[in-house]
């Protein structure tokens, strides 16, 4: 008999008030240029105008931790499971 496997997913999404404005406040707080930010981040400068001005509907977690991770910040979004 075949083994399979499935895969389950699970979704959890949170708001968080003014996450676009905390980042656009620590990123004009930063010495480095945007275009710095966004190539270590791995995203365009684009999308990070995007995220800033919350023109999106959701934000990964894995690129909220990336945004942390180069402008050297935790806005302290955290899961409860």
């Amino acid at each position: 008999m075949k083994n399979s496997l499935m895969k389950v997913k699970k979704v959890i999404e949170i708001e968080v008030p003014d996450l676009g404005k905390r980042i656009k406040k620590a990123r004009e707080a930063s010495a480095r240029s945007l275009t710095d930010l966004c190539a270590a981040a791995g995203m365009t400068t684009a999308n990070w105008y995007r995220i800033e001005s919350e023109d999106t509907k959701s934000l990964p977690i894995e690129t909220l931790r990336k945004i942390e991770e180069v402008l050297g910040v935790n806005f302290g979004v955290q899961f409860d499971d």
